[in-house]
């Protein structure tokens, strides 16, 4: 009697990975460890947030392992531009709340902090991360859920009555104009008016044109438009204007 051979299952491709760790021994012992497994495929490495980008660009890789201390473009000023290519898995020993509220704000699909996973933990991770599914550890999921209680804070004291003010609200509303306002008012692209929040924050021309993955001959023809359309000489009248604490006369 004849019987029909039963079907084979697909088998699924690999996860494709990128590696960015500025510690080479870090990075190959990740590297080895994820290529130990027939469904993870390391497709590349990287030293620091622009190799990490170029990589990604490059390979299409479907997660990308990114540490936050790295010499040169860090982790989370590479972050928001890698998170358009594929998903991000923060994987480091840096812990601090602050800066695991700033990677999940910024696009990290989930924080694992070296010393709080194991070899499986972490392979469940890199596979799941690619469905969507978020994963942290007691340290990162501890910072997120105190923010998430804060913010919840925030609301509920916003539903409360409002303040006597001291100083009449419109006129704390026009010395703390939106960002949103701001762009509107001195008709700066998208583009401008995230470097002129760059500028406003301190940053040089070198950290801006790293952060932003651009030449610094184009951060400063960015600057010059940007002086023009806020009639400034100045990256310090500029940034006054922008924030809205220029004097008037």
């Amino acid at each position: 009697m004849h019987r029909e051979a039963l079907p084979v299952p697909p088998v699924s491709p690999p996860v494709r990975v990128v590696v960015a760790d500025d510690n080479p021994v870090v990075r190959a012992g990740l590297t080895a460890l994820l290529s130990s497994h027939e469904d993870v495929m390391v497709v590349a490495e990287a030293a620091d947030g622009r190799e990490a980008h170029e990589a990604a660009l490059q390979h299409r890789p479907d997660v990308v392992l990114l540490d936050v201390r790295m010499p040169g473009v860090d982790g989370l000023a590479a972050l928001p531009h890698l998170v358009r290519i594929a998903p991000v898995l923060m994987l480091t020993y840096s812990g601090e709340s602050e800066i695991v509220e700033e990677a999940v704000r910024r696009g990290a699909g989930g924080y694992l902090v070296h010393g709080e996973f194991t070899v499986e933990e972490l392979l469940t991770a890199v596979r799941d991360i690619t469905q969507g599914r978020a994963h942290f550890t007691p340290t990162a999921a501890t910072a997120v859920l105190a923010q998430l209680r804060s913010s919840a804070t925030a609301h509920a004291d916003a539903s409360s009555p409002p303040p006597v003010f001291t100083t009449s609200p419109k006129r704390l509303s026009q010395l703390q104009p939106t960002v949103g306002q701001s762009r509107r008012e001195f008709q700066l692209s998208a583009r401008e008016a995230e470097i002129m929040d760059l500028i406003a924050s301190g940053m040089t021309n070198q950290q801006i044109a790293a952060t932003c993955f651009i030449s610094e001959k184009t951060v400063k023809n960015h600057i010059n438009r940007i002086f023009a359309k806020l009639h400034s000489s100045s990256r310090a009248e500029a940034t006054a204007k922008w924030l809205g604490t220029a004097v008037t006369s």
